[in-house]
């Protein structure tokens, strides 16, 4: 398991978690440190997708501005199918995580596949079930990795704001 320091914010919405990102890099935060997860689904009957064309990722449906404006400022970004959570859209280094967890097959005694990569990145397997459990129920996770000073400032600024729960995982 890679020792990290997170915070995680969980956001009711897409605008919020937004925000919540643009909060932080105005308050001078590595933009290759924050990393979002969220449902990659929509309710309409139009289908969804992205595609890579260089170095810009793109992204239609019902939140497309919201993953694309994103991918515009994180770094990395991912569309998958996790079994028990359903489409996945992830933005960040919590991307390659995910991708080094599936590539050597690192199953982690009953977490799917994005708790593993929460689990190898410090996060107690108590907190990963409340964080799927958020994202089955259509939230958001950003999620800021750094040192332990970086991330108790990054709690102190997502604190102010609308998210639903703010924690801080200490390696």
């Amino acid at each position: 398991m890679v020792e990290e320091n997170s915070c995680v914010a969980v956001y009711d919405n897409h605008l919020q978690a937004e925000e919540a990102v643009r909060r932080l890099l105005a308050k001078g935060f590595d933009a290759g440190k924050l990393s979002i997860v969220g449902k990659g689904y929509q309710r309409e009957e139009h289908p969804i997708g992205f595609y890579n064309t260089g170095d810009r990722m793109k992204f239609w449906g019902a939140q497309g501005a919201f993953w694309g404006g994103l991918w515009g400022m994180l770094l990395g970004a991912a569309f998958f199918w996790v079994p028990g959570l359903g489409t996945v859209v992830i933005a960040g280094p919590l991307v390659s995580v995910l991708v080094t967890a599936l590539e050597g097959a690192a199953v982690v005694g009953g977490l799917s596949a994005l708790g593993a990569a929460l689990y190898s990145i410090g996060i107690p397997r108590d907190s990963i079930v409340r964080y799927e459990t958020a994202i089955k129920s259509d939230h958001y996770l950003l999620i800021v990795h750094g040192d332990q000073g970086e991330v108790e400032r990054a709690h102190d600024v997502l604190a102010g704001g609308d998210a639903r729960d703010v924690t801080i995982h200490l390696s």
